[in-house]
This record gives structure tokens, C-alpha cells and sequence, in this order.
């Protein structure tokens, strides 16, 4: 055991030593590697400086070979790039010799169908010309291609004059009544667009005023531009009157038929139309102007109202003045046809012209738009405001002549003027000061007339005279009557332009109504309330005058109680127009009372026809009456007072009944009422004096005095005012 564990070690180192040995010849043997690797590489070193020094040797004499060559070869391109451009710069200049014959057969045939090769050849041409104006101004070739521009340049002004001409086409007149109308039952209204120029032509015209601006320098296409479409806007307006009068006549109201073809689902539009009691009212107040002032003819005459209406009287004086009016209605018809017409060519001028306005914006320069569309507008605006200055002529003669009907007239076309104004003033913003003024110049005219016309008319009413031919017979309604209210009524339906065309007169003063510091001395900008006040004031004078002469007219019967009748019908008939045209409220913005005025008028006049009666009713009376107890014996004296009781009641209740059977009370009401009064009245004594007689012998033929029974009495009373006979 202690030999083995000694020998241990020395294997071990044994082992280590050989390990090392090994290592050591390794290395060795990797360092001769090494060295011999160096060896190689430095040869390889070697060999590579001496090959480069040879390559930079031979790169040098390449270089010094090379160098002239290149810069030989640069002088050549340089030369040749110089001929090109000279030989390039020889044919522009050449061809601008050229141009003229170039262009000629293009320019000879016009720029119809080929604008745009047309305009390249102008373009052409105008460079030639800039080329011998700068290099050449002393050649004949620059007169000749000057003549070709200018030669150009006429027939692209022939080819806009041709254009705008051969596509300028007036408006239809049912496209117009399309853009003016409004369907009111459409919450969106569908905008109707006018294409004045097909789109294609547009562009075409647009491309030549934009090269005649910038190129041309020529603003004599303005000139033409504004003449042609002027001619076409003034002929769109004169269709639609033309177009107005052949349809009108028939139906009354136009249609559009061109709604109906793109809506068919939807109503189709009218044209707006004035109230039609206007022609009725200027019927009846030209009838009473020229026979009522004049004094040749008279008549009793109505309009229909509740009440009235079921009369016989009053249906046979509605017959005979239609009769008597017939020849004229044609007349009127016209009248009527001429005064829409103008309504909606005022309306139809707003439109075109906005219109017109924005194809000019498309065609003609900026700073030349508003001169250019003020000239454009000139002929049609100066025809409307012609055709609006003779209506005011028109009504000015009708006023002289004591026609009061021309101021109803003025009233439909005055409140459209004025309902258009803003759109007329927003259309012509940026025109001359004159042509701003037109409209408002014709509207001052039509006040001034208008309001000249209300006075004269309210004076009229106060002077009418009292002809005793013009009364009616059967104390019924005067025409002074019906025809004031139903021109009182017209003033309703227009109440604001009445209104304001009082106030454009300054007649505040005349009608006594105080101007509230904060309302403008200027007419046009009173308040809507100021005017209402001083309707209402002219509406109680007129209703004042009126009150005056029907009274003054009253005292031409001779019978009190017809008097007191015909100012009843009267009064009634003004209370009941009154009420039923709400012309009450309007009354009553003034006269707080005038309702309750008129009733006690009618219940007074009520109180004077019952005093006719009294002439019955006193032989009925105590008064002389002898002490009757049945069975006592009568003395002659007291039999003939009694007779002559029966007699005068007799005789008085016959006298009366024949004489008002025959007048009239068409108020079906008020007549029931009356009856019914007179009815108590009468029959109440009758019973009392008969209950008196009962049993009383005062004669021997008691049926010759006691002829009536009270029964009777009562139904000839019934019978009073009788309209079926």
C-alpha cells in the first residue's frame, strides 16, 4: 500500500510532460506557418507595387492622349448646338412671314363651329404682329398681319352679335307665370330656373368676351350685348301681356301649364287675382257717379247682404241695373284683363331682370356690369312705368269726371308696387339714380291721385243733391247708400294702402289724428297704426257725410212716417255692412261708439214710424168717451162719438195699411219686428176699446162700424211692408 500510493505522482507528471512536449511542437509548427505565410505575403506585395506603378505610369500617358481629344470634341458640340438654334430661330422668324397665308383660308371662313382653332389662329397672328412691332416696325408684312388681326378680331364681334342674336329668345310667357307664381300649398316652393342660352353657347360667348377684353381692347360688344337682350326683355313682357289678354277673356285666371307637366301631383298654380267685388263696386259707384251726381237717371239699388238678399224689390233693382250695365261689362272685362296684365308684368320685370342680371355677370366684366345692366333695363322699365303713368293719367281724367271708381283702380296695382318695392330697389341696387327713382316716382303719383280721389269721393258724398225723382218710392236703401259702403268696403280689403295713401297726403290734420312724436314726418315710414287711425277717421267721415245727407234726403217725403222708414233701411243697411265686413273694427279704432250709435239711430227712427199710428190708435182712447155701463141708454150726442171712434179707427187702419203695404223694409228681421210692435200696439187698445163697447147699444147696424175683428186687424198689420206685392 505505501508503494503504490508514492508511485502515483510520478505517472501523473510523466503524463504532464508529454502533454507539454506536444503543445511545444504545435506551436512550433504553427509559427513556421506563420513565417512562411509572411514570406509569401511580402512577395505578393512586391509583385502588386511594381504592377501599379506600371498601371500609373500607363494612366498618365493615357491622360496626356485624352485630354485635347475631349476638349476638341466639346468645341464641336458647342458649334453644332449653336447651328440648331440659329437654323430654329430662322424658322420662327420665317414663319411669322408665313402667318398671313397660313391663317387666311381659317380667318376668310370665320370662327363659326371651330372657335377654338379660330382663336389659335388669331393667337398667331397677334404674335406676329408683337414680332415686327419690335424687330421689324418698318416691314409691309406688319401691315399685313395688323389688317389679318384686325380682320379677325370683326368677325369674332360678327360671331358674338350672330350668337347672341340667333340664341336670344323671348321668354315663354307660361315659363314666366311659373317663376312669378306662388302655390301656397307647397311648404317648399320648387325655384323655376331660366335658361336664357343654351349652356354650349354660353361658353362659346363667354370664351369671345373674355379674348375681346384681354385681347381685342374692344368694349363695343357691350353695346351690342345690352341691345339685344334689352330688345329680348322688353318682347318676354310684352308675350305675357299678349298672352294675358288672349286667356284671360275666357277663364279669368291663367294656369300654368307648365306645372302641371313637371307636378302633376301637386295643384296646380294660378296667378294671383284681385278681390272681385272691385269690378262690382266700380259698376255700381260709376253708375252713381254718372247718374246720381249728374241727375239724369235715379233708382234704388243694393248690394246683396243678409237681410236683403230674399227681397223681390232688391232682386228686381239687382236685374235691371245688371241690365243696364251689361253693354258695359265688356268694357270692364278689358279693363280688368289690362290691370292683372300690369300687375304681373311688374312682377315678371323683377324676375327677368334678376335673371337677366345673372347671365350678364357670366358675360361681361365686373366693372362694366352695373352700367352695361342699367342700359340693359332701360326700355322695359320705361314701358312699365309709361303703361303705370297712364293708368294715373286714366284715373286722373275718370276723377274730373266725378268717376270715383278709378281710385279702386290704383288701389290692387299701388299695394303691388309697394309689395314689390324691396325687390325692385335689391334688383336695381348699383343702376343710376334716375332709374332707382322710377318706381318710386309713380308710386308718389298713384298716392297722390289715390288720396285726391278719397277726398273728393267723401265730398261727393256730403253734396250729393236731394232730387226728389232719385228717392226711392218705397222707403227702402238710397244707391248714395250702398254705393259708399261698398266703396268703404274695397278701402278694407286694402286698408293698408289706403292707409298709407292718405298719410302721403299729410291729411293727419284734416282728420283731426294726433302724430305720435315717434312716427316720421316722411309718408312712406308712418307706422301701419298711424295709418289704420287715419283710415278709420276717413272711413267715420265719410259715414258722417253720409249720416248728414240721408238725413237732409229723408226731409224730401212728405210722410213722416216714410221718412222715418227710409232713414231706418238706411241706418240698418250701414250697421249691418258694417258688421258683416268687419268694417265695424276698423270704425271703431276711432269711434269706440259707433255701433251702439247707430242702434239708438235705428231705434229712434223705429220710435217716429210708430207715432204714424197714433192717428189709429187715439179714436181708441177715453178721450170724449161718454160713461158706458151695460144696459144704459145712450143719448144721440154720446152714439156719434162712439161711431165716430169705429169710423176714424176704421178709416185710419185702411189709410195706413194701403199706404205702407207698399213700403219696404228688407230686413226680414227688423221688418218681423216692427210688425210685431205695431202689432201689440194696435191690437191691445183694439181688445181694450172693443171690451169698452161690449153690450152698448150706439146703433142699429153695429156691423157697418165694427168691421174688424181685433184677429183681422192683427193680419192687416202682418201685411204691412209686404214685399210679395
Amino acid at each position: 500500500m505505501g508503494i503504490s500510493s508514492r508511485m502515483i505522482p510520478i505517472e501523473d507528471a510523466s503524463a504532464r510532460k508529454r502533454e507539454i512536449e506536444e503543445k511545444l511542437k504545435q506551436e512550433q509548427e504553427t509559427l513556421s506557418f506563420i513565417r512562411e505565410n509572411l514570406e509569401k505575403s511580402d512577395q505578393l506585395t512586391k509583385g502588386m507595387v511594381s504592377i501599379l506603378s506600371s498601371f500609373e505610369s500607363r494612366l498618365m500617358q493615357l491622360e496626356n492622349s485624352i485630354i485635347p481629344v475631349h476638349k476638341q470634341t466639346e468645341n464641336l458640340q458647342r458649334l453644332q448646338e449653336n447651328v440648331d438654334k440659329t437654323l430654329s430661330c430662322m424658322d420662327h422668324v420665317i414663319s411669322y412671314y408665313h402667318v398671313a397665308k397660313d391663317t387666311d383660308r381659317i380667318i376668310r371662313e370665320g370662327p363659326a363651329g371651330r372657335l377654338d382653332e379660330y382663336l389659335a389662329c388669331i393667337a398667331k397672328i397677334q404674335k406676329a404682329v408683337e414680332y415686327f412691332q419690335d424687330n421689324n416696325p418698318d416691314s409691309p408684312e406688319l401691315n399685313t398681319v395688323k389688317a389679318r388681326f384686325e380682320k379677325g378680331k370683326e368677325l369674332l364681334e360678327a360671331e358674338f352679335r350672330s350668337l347672341l342674336t340667333r340664341y336670344s329668345k323671348p321668354v315663354p310667357p307660361i315659363l314666366i307665370l311659373d317663376t312669378i307664381s306662388v302655390d301656397e300649398e307647397l311648404e317648399v316652393q320648387e325655384e323655376v330656373v331660366l335658361e336664357h342660352l343654351p349652356e354650349a353657347v354660353l361658353q362659346d360667348i363667354i370664351c369671345i368676351t373674355g379674348w375681346l377684353v384681354e385681347f381685342g381692347r374692344n368694349q363695343d360688344f357691350m353695346n351690342v350685348y345690352f341691345q339685344i337682350r334689352s330688345n329680348q326683355l322688353d318682347r318676354s313682357i310684352k308675350g305675357l301681356k299678349e298672352h294675358f289678354r288672349k286667356n284671360s277673356a275666357s277663364s279669368g285666371v291663367l294656369y300654368s301649364p307648365a306645372v302641371q307637366t313637371k307636378r302633376k301631383d301637386t295643384p296646380t298654380k294660378k296667378v294671383p287675382k284681385r278681390p272681385g267685388t272691385i269690378r262690382k263696386a266700380q259698376n255700381l259707384l260709376k253708375q252713381y257717379s254718372q247718374h246720381g251726381l249728374d241727375g239724369k237717371k235715379g233708382g234704388s239699388n243694393l248690394t246683396p247682404l243678409e237681410g236683403y238678399d230674399h227681397d223681390p224689390r232688391v232682386k228686381h233693382i239687382s236685374d235691371a241695373l245688371t241690365e243696364k250695365h251689361g253693354a258695359a261689362s265688356g268694357k270692364d272685362d278689358v279693363l280688368d284683363i289690362e290691370i292683372d296684365s300690369y300687375i304681373h308684368c311688374i312682377s315678371a320685370f323683377v324676375k327677368l331682370a334678376q335673371s337677366e342680371y345673372a347671365l350678364l355677370t357670366e358675360i361681361i366684366p365686373e366693372h362694366h356690369q352695373k352700367k352695361t345692366f342699367d342700359s340693359l333695363i332701360q326700355e322695359a322699365l320705361d314701358n312699365l312705368m309709361l303703361e303705370g303713368d297712364n293708368i294715373v293719367s286714366a284715373a286722373r281724367r275718370a276723377i274730373m269726371r266725378h268717376d270715383y271708381s278709378a281710385v279702386l283702380t290704383i288701389f290692387p296695382i299701388l299695394r303691388h308696387l309697394k309689395m314689390n318695392k324691396s325687390d325692385f330697389d335689391s334688383t336695381l341696387q348699383g343702376t343710376a339714380a334716375s332709374t332707382k327713382n322710377k318706381l318710386p316716382t309713380l308710386i308718389t303719383s298713384m298716392e297722390t291721385i289715390g288720396a285726391k280721389a278719397l277726398e273728393e269721393f267723401a265730398d261727393s258724398i256730403k253734396n250729393d243733391p236731394d232730387k226728389e225723382y232719385n228717392m226711392p218710392k218705397d222707403g227702402t236703401v238710397h244707391e248714395l247708400t250702398s254705393n259708399a259702403i261698398l266703396f268703404l268696403q274695397q278701402l278694407l280689403d286694402f286698408h293698408e294702402t289706403a292707409g298709407a295713401m292718405l298719410a302721403s297726403q299729410v291729411l293727419g290734420d284734416t282728420y283731426n289724428i294726433p302724430l305720435d312724436p315717434r312716427e316720421s314726418s316722411s309718408a312712406t315710414n308712418y307706422s301701419s297704426d298711424f295709418n289704420k287711425r287715419l283710415l278709420s277717421s276717413y272711413i267715420c267721415k265719410v259715414l258722417g257725410n253720409l249720416q248728414l245727407n240721408l238725413l237732409s234726403k229723408s226731409k224730401v217725403y212728405e210722410d213722416s212716417a216714410l221718412s222715418a222708414i227710409f232713414l231706418h233701411n238706411n241706418y240698418n243697411y250701414i250697421l249691418k255692412s258694417l258688421e258683416k265686413s268687419e268694417l265695424i273694427q276698423l270704425v271703431t279704432v276711432t269711434q269706440k261708439r259707433a255701433e251702439a250709435s247707430y242702434k239708438e239711430l235705428i231705434q229712434q227712427q223705429i220710435e217716429f214710424y210708430q207715432r204714424s199710428w197714433l192717428k189709429v190708435t187715439e179714436h181708441l182712447t177715453d178721450r170724449n168717451m161718454p160713461v158706458l155701463q151695460p144696459g144704459m141708454k145712450l143719448k144721440d150726442k154720446e152714439r156719434q162719438v162712439i161711431k165716430d171712434k169705429f169710423k176714424g179707427f176704421n178709416d185710419g187702419l185702411e189709410e195706413l195699411c194701403k199706404i205702407q203695404k207698399g213700403w219696404a223694409i228688407p230686413d226680414k228681421d227688423q221688418r218681423d219686428f216692427i210688425r210685431q210692435a205695431q202689432k201689440r200696439v194696435v191690437s191691445e187698445a183694439y181688445r181694450a176699446f172693443l171690451q169698452r163697447c161690449t153690450n152698448i147699444s150706439f146703433t142699429k147696424n153695429p156691423e157697418k162700424y165694427h168691421k174688424y175683428r181685433p184677429e183681422e186687424v192683427e193680419e192687416m198689420i202682418e201685411k204691412l211692408f209686404d214685399t210679395s206685392a
